[in-house]
């Protein structure tokens, strides 16, 4: 047997990926940021689930020249794929790990004086960004603790290149919510004038996530840090004073493996959730809770599109596979694909939609899209 022969990518369940969408949701981003500042594209998670490598190479031909991600591993992943950017590395690192930070030019966030302070005495030469605490009391050092921060910069090897935060709503415009970042935003430029003033480099700033940078406007910073607006999943739902024109960049779609009606009265999958009322025509898709369905879809609305009518999903997700009632549907066969976030035909299914039927957010969907599932890119 040829061991150059693999199975179909398409032949059970896959992802497709959308690069040109990514791009122009780049573009479209850009479009909205003041003069002077630029994107770092926040490409952790594998690229929210859409292939790291193949999106911050598609991204930095549209000029990105910066990028983020959640671990050192992600980061040397990136420099391995070719990625001549500068790469910061958002999570922790432990000390132990920082020759590849060394090895792999890679800047890092440090969480607190401790952390920059374990790494300094490694003895490698590595430039950082402080992360500070303006109330999202998740990693960083408090704003007000300005000793604490200065004593970042005593690290003789050491470089602060820049200072960031978080912002824990900035997808809210509720009175109380818009309060709460000013505060945090306010917070975080007087740290940074009381910095400038004692003669430190503050680097470079930034403050925007995906939905600051679109309700928390007119920000002075040299970065902002789209993740989930890149590909295209904000949720309708979502609060934004200005709704960007973003393209969904990921489709989801399975093979039907069988389809056979099933009498009134009987059940489907495990749980026996769902009882047929009449005859109904049951299909079973190549795909489960271990491709990234949640298994909490179960009962609660969750949908795809086959040959291009919306049918529901069917009693309890399984973990490799799923059942749809395709009674609606007069034409359908083993082999015939079922499209879960995407379009089919006049219909579409937003990753949104698919979150919604979860009970969760566009993030996590993406996320937890898994391993096995074969990406197929166009550009």
């Amino acid at each position: 047997m040829d061991k150059q022969i693999k199975p179909s990518v398409n032949g059970r369940a896959w992802v497709e990926i959308d690069l040109t969408a990514l791009a122009q949701n780049a573009v479209e981003i850009r479009s909205h940021l003041p003069a002077g500042c630029n994107i770092m594209a926040v490409v952790k998670s594998d690229a929210y689930g859409h292939g790291m490598e193949q999106c911050a190479l598609r991204l930095r031909r549209e000029g990105i020249k910066t990028f983020a991600v959640a671990t050192v591993g992600e980061g040397v992943r990136l420099r391995e794929s070719g990625i001549d950017a500068d790469i910061l590395v958002l999570g922790y690192t432990h000390p132990t790990d920082a020759r590849f930070l060394n090895d792999y030019s890679l800047l890092q966030a440090v969480v607190d004086g401790e952390h920059a302070r374990a790494l300094d005495v490694m003895g490698y030469k590595l430039g950082v960004h402080i992360i500070i605490d303006t109330g999202m009391h998740r990693l960083g050092i408090r704003a007000d603790n300005f000793a604490e921060v200065e004593s970042v910069y005593g690290c003789k090897n050491l470089t602060v290149e820049g200072l960031e935060t978080h912002l824990a709503v900035s997808d809210s415009l509720s009175e109380g919510d818009v309060v709460f970042t000013k505060a945090q935003v306010d917070n975080y430029f007087s740290l940074v004038n009381e910095l400038k003033s004692r003669g430190h480099s503050v680097g470079k700033l930034h403050v925007q996530a995906s939905y600051g940078i679109f309700n928390v406007r007119e920000l002075s910073c040299d970065f902002v840090r789209p993740g989930i607006a890149l590909y295209g999943g904000f949720m309708v739902a979502d609060e934004l004073r200005i709704r960007p024109k973003l393209r969904a960049v990921l489709s989801l779609l399975a093979r039907i493996a069988q389809v056979r009606w099933i009498p009134a009265g009987e059940s489907v999958s495990y749980g026996r959730i769902f009882t047929a009322e009449k005859p109904t025509k049951i299909a079973t898709c190549c795909i489960g809770y271990a491709d990234g369905v949640p298994r909490q879809m179960s009962g609660n609305g969750g949908m795809c599109i086959v040959n291009g009518k919306k049918v529901p999903i069917v009693g309890k997700i399984c973990m490799d596979m799923l059942m749809v009632d395709v009674t609606s549907v007069d034409d359908v066969k083993a082999g015939d694909v079922a499209t879960f976030i995407g379009k089919n035909g006049d219909e579409e299914i937003r990753c949104e939609d698919f979150a919604t039927a979860s009970g969760t957010i566009t993030n996590d969907i993406l996320c937890r899209l898994g391993g096995r599932l074969p990406r197929i890119y166009s550009s």
